[in-house]
């Protein structure tokens, strides 16, 4: 990874309504000897609301910011919000494939952009650059009774032909991120159903509709928090929960933390340090439950050996009824 030297775009949330989002992945990819840099004079990549104006515009606010980076004379950069990441992914492809719309788009922009720079997503560094084997090693405290479902939202690994990373329908990368950590991952079927993405305002009552299924399934399938990868779901989740459970007569009292936010805890960080503090629903008992490996290791081999000895008992018992 030492070799290897990322572009790190934060985005508009990230400095704002996500902020822990952008602190714990920092911190985890500081952690695992993540080369990055966050390009001066960034800008606002257009996020949803561009594209539905003009896309020629839409392309030339994410090509800003991949000129930028260009000029600074690297190939990859990461976003950890998937709007961010889908804008520059989008503006990527689409000037790859018709010169004439590349040409449009370098007509606004001050400096040219040759599309020489690859946007990956947060989760992508972490599962095919940095690796399972890595994560793995970093960690130093296990939190055994953290039941995760995984929730990957709709744009992250979708339309495939953009994204290129992961299943469109069943993405397996923060399922297997979290799994080295020692925490339990539940088989959750609403992956990547929407939870409202941005129509917070404008259509609240659906929004929390599609947003209580999401966490009615995570329930069903046994888990006791969510785990996401982009600061919209986080917030319709998490900071429109009461909401949701005003609307659908539900009681939900689950927390929904980053995915970066339970590694950090995984790796030893400090609930403040990875803001905790900043989630609605509180997550706090997941960091006073944590243990060490070595505490982990103890405790499993108490449990090993207490089955044994029931084991043997209920042997002896068979062979001298």
């Amino acid at each position: 990874m030492a070799d290897k030297r990322y572009a790190y775009y934060s985005g508009c949330s990230l400095e704002g309504t996500a902020m822990e989002y952008d602190k714990s992945v920092r911190l985890i990819f500081d952690a695992l000897g993540v080369n990055y840099v966050e390009p001066d004079d960034w800008s606002c990549c257009g996020s949803t609301p561009a594209h539905t104006i003009d896309h020629v515009f839409a392309a030339a606010l994410a090509a800003r910011n991949l000129s930028i980076i260009e000029r600074m004379g690297l190939d990859t950069v990461t976003a950890p919000c998937p709007a961010c990441l889908m804008a520059f992914k989008k503006a990527q492809y689409f000037m790859e494939q018709d010169e004439g719309f590349k040409e449009r788009v370098n007509t606004l922009l001050d400096e040219r952009y040759d599309c020489g720079v690859y946007a990956k997503s947060t989760l992508q560094v972490l599962y095919e650059d940095v690796g399972l084997d890595e994560i793995a090693k970093r960690v130093t405290h296990i939190i055994p009774d953290m039941k995760v479902a995984p929730y990957y939202g709709c744009i992250t690994n979708r339309p495939p032909k953009i994204a290129q990373f992961d299943d469109p329908e069943n993405p397996i990368s923060m399922d297997r991120i979290i799994s080295v950590l020692g925490i339990e991952v539940c088989d959750f079927a609403f992956k990547v159903e929407c939870c409202g993405a941005a129509f917070g305002v404008p259509k609240k009552e659906m929004v929390n509709k599609l947003s209580s299924k999401v966490i009615a399934m995570a329930i069903d399938a046994g888990a006791n928090c969510i785990a996401v990868a982009c600061p919209l779901c986080q917030q319709n989740l998490d900071l429109r929960q009461e909401q949701i459970n005003q609307t659908a007569g539900t009681n939900y009292n689950i927390p929904v933390l980053y995915f970066s936010q339970i590694m950090g805890l995984a790796f030893g960080y400090s609930p403040k340090e990875v803001g905790l503090d900043k989630l609605i629903v509180n997550a706090d008992r997941f960091a006073r439950s944590r243990i060490t490996k070595e505490q982990h290791e103890q405790m499993k081999q108490q449990q090993s050996a207490k089955k044994k000895e029931v084991k043997k008992q209920e042997t002896a018992e068979e062979e001298n009824p």
